[in-house]
């Protein structure tokens, strides 16, 4: 593996963009699915550690988000995608009713709410705040994570 320069910088950049007014979102719009990736490029696969700090950074993203949608005067469904296969597909959602299509809210029936967590990640995620979900398909192992507070749940 390639030694990773700029590892300083890398990170303080990531933690700017858990910063709601980076994400350009409109408030008086709909969301169809709207998402964020904070570690586009997969760094979180090369490393535990990274890993685990691009996760810090989309949790804090997600919360961040939810404290801009207690002023959004409509439904929505919000969560986080934790990919287990591929760090580069981790990403924060926003779901609203929308005129693309009837999809909202979305559910998938798939996703089995009384799992339990990796103690990889049980240490990031406080289950009294959060409802986790695990869902195990064709495209891989995947964690959602979803504020027990706030929205329209999955």
């Amino acid at each position: 593996m390639k030694k990773f320069r700029g590892k300083k910088r890398y990170f303080r950049e990531l933690w700017k963009q858990t910063e709601v007014s980076a994400c350009d979102i409109q408030l008086d719009e709909w969301f169809d699915f709207w998402h964020r990736h904070l570690d586009f490029w997969g760094i979180g696969n090369d490393s535990l550690k990274f890993r685990k700090e691009h996760i810090n950074a989309h949790m804090a993203l997600y919360n961040n988000l939810l404290k801009e949608l207690e002023i959004f005067n409509k439904p929505y469904q919000s969560w986080v995608l934790i990919n287990l296969n591929d760090a580069g597909q981790d990403g924060v959602f926003i779901h609203t009713p929308n005129p693309n299509s009837s999809n909202y809210p979305y559910k998938n029936h798939n996703i089995d709410w009384n799992c339990s967590i990796s103690n990889t990640f049980k240490e990031l995620i406080d289950i009294k705040s959060y409802n986790v979900g695990f869902l195990s398909n064709e495209y891989g192992e995947k964690y959602y994570i979803q504020s027990k507070f706030y929205g329209t749940s999955l």
